[in-house]
């Protein structure tokens, strides 16, 4: 965890200021640059982490032209590149993402099928088991394209022929994916969310989990009653992929899980999660070592799992540092500072004001971008954490303000990645059985992201779930 006096942290130091031309104006050049691209790269449908790098370039390459003391800017630039939670971040990635592969290798998707098949659930019963198998395998992986990916090729055509509403089975996975997103301790949310709080993964996480699992209790309610109306068919040869023995690939998300809840360090917990998908894997057949790491056959083939799914997390990575060095730049030449200033004076006077402001600025930030861990990446470091700290609020109620608001609309619009990749899945399992294909629009039929927005508002207003960093300080300011 950083230091807060590191000079790697995003605090504001007026000995550092950065001075640009056109002043604060000419401070959000990089953040403007940034922002267009992504935006006019995801109305295009083409964003992606990757397809992002540009931004993050030409973002950095764009303010230096409007720094007066070029110097200056490329330490910035460097300190923002090397922030320590930054780096925390990266590596934890960099596990989270070879996690992710090694629970699919393992069979997940199959022991998930077995379970829900074997239920003899049908209709609105289905699209329910639907969203537990899509909520448990989020959870393990940690990730929700990989989610969709996963699971729509099978579910959406195995549930339409049992009889389940085809748009709202497809918003249902949707949904279901969202979770693991908002709530896994491997989740690049969850991850950015904590270490740009200097919050613990422990608290977070048990911090996190009520506020969750309670808008997913409510979510139950429409699935339920709009779940099913479908007409039932005979089911085809889906059962041939199921496996129950996937199922014990659990134990190993179980395993990162509790490590977290003990305050072990999330690098740890994850890399223990690694080793034992891996001997689980290999214990049942699914896995081989060879599958791990070998020499492959020509140059430039992939030597296995580890380098594949160190591959998955690259774009994101890369990405993520490039947003960093933009935002210290906005940290040092002011700007957020001044942001900081007008917010207190204006939209934050009270603690509930305070934290109305961190999850509505946090999905303002969400919604032109096409991935939620950068959005957060913009705002955590620079906006939710000073002002949190302004109102005594606790780094994990920070990090659950941003991880929860940034998990809300961002999973309804059709121009953000996960909505992108969950639409195609939906689109070939459809086409691939002859089934009707629901509207791109039906995203806004995903019942968690609207039952996570309404919880969190509640928990704002009643003071539910909130805690403070220093629970004895008692201040004018503080106080909802």
């Amino acid at each position: 965890m950083a230091n807060e006096n590191s000079e790697n942290s995003h605090e504001f130091d007026s000995s550092k200021k950065l001075d640009m031309y056109g002043g604060l104006l000419g401070g959000l050049i990089p953040l403007i640059v940034l922002i267009s691209i992504l935006v006019w790269l995801s109305v295009a449908e083409r964003g992606g982490t990757q397809a992002f790098w540009a931004g993050g370039w030409l973002a950095i390459v764009a303010g230096l032209l409007f720094a007066k003391n070029k110097f200056q800017y490329c330490e910035a630039v460097i300190r923002g590149l090397g922030d320590k939670n930054g780096i925390v971040i990266v590596t934890a990635w960099l596990f989270a993402g070879v996690f992710g592969k090694l629970m699919v290798a393992g069979g997940l998707v199959d022991g998930l099928l077995w379970f829900g098949m074997t239920t003899g659930a049908t209709g609105a019963i289905f699209v329910l088991v639907s969203f537990l198998a899509a909520m448990l395998f989020s959870l393990g992986t940690g990730t929700s394209t990989g989610t969709v990916l996963s699971l729509m090729p099978v579910l959406f055509p195995a549930g339409v022929f049992l009889g389940a509403n085809p748009a709202m089975l497809g918003a249902t996975i949707l949904a279901g994916a969202a979770f693991g997103d908002n709530l896994a301790p491997v989740s690049d949310t969850t991850i950015v969310s904590a270490y740009t709080q200097e919050a613990s993964m422990k608290d977070v996480v048990r911090s996190r989990a009520p506020l969750s699992l309670v808008a997913a209790g409510i979510a139950v309610i429409p699935i339920l009653v709009f779940g099913g109306g479908g007409t039932m068919s005979s089911l085809p040869e889906l059962a041939a992929k199921v496996d129950p023995k996937g199922l014990l690939m659990l134990m190993s998300f179980a395993f990162v899980v509790v490590l977290a809840l003990k305050g072990r360090h999330i690098v740890e917990a994850l890399i223990w999660g690694n080793i034992s998908a891996a001997i689980i894997g290999m214990l049942t057949g699914k896995i081989q070592f060879f599958t791990l790491f070998h020499i492959p056959d020509k140059r430039g083939e992939s030597t296995g799992l580890i380098e594949s799914g160190i591959a998955g997390v690259t774009g994101a990575i890369i990405f993520a540092l490039l947003v960093l060095a933009v935002t210290q730049v906005l940290v040092e030449s002011g700007v957020m500072n001044s942001i900081l200033k007008w917010a207190e004076k204006t939209i934050a006077k009270t603690v509930r004001q305070a934290e109305l402001s961190i999850i509505f600025v946090t999905i303002l930030a969400s919604i032109p971008i096409a991935a939620n861990a950068p959005a957060e990446l913009l705002v955590g470091p620079s906006f939710v954490k000073p002002l949190g700290k302004k109102f005594n609020l606790a780094p994990a109620r920070r990090a659950n303000l941003m991880d929860c608001a940034v998990c809300t609309i961002f999973f309804t619009l059709p121009w953000h990645i996960c909505v992108i990749v969950w639409y195609g899945a939906m689109a070939s399992a459809a086409q691939a059985f002859n089934l009707p294909l629901p509207s791109i629009w039906t995203a806004l039929m995903n019942p968690y992201n609207w039952t996570l927005l309404a919880v969190l508002l509640f928990s704002v207003f009643t003071g539910w779930n909130r805690k403070y960093e220093n629970p004895g300080v008692v201040q004018n300011n503080v106080k909802a």
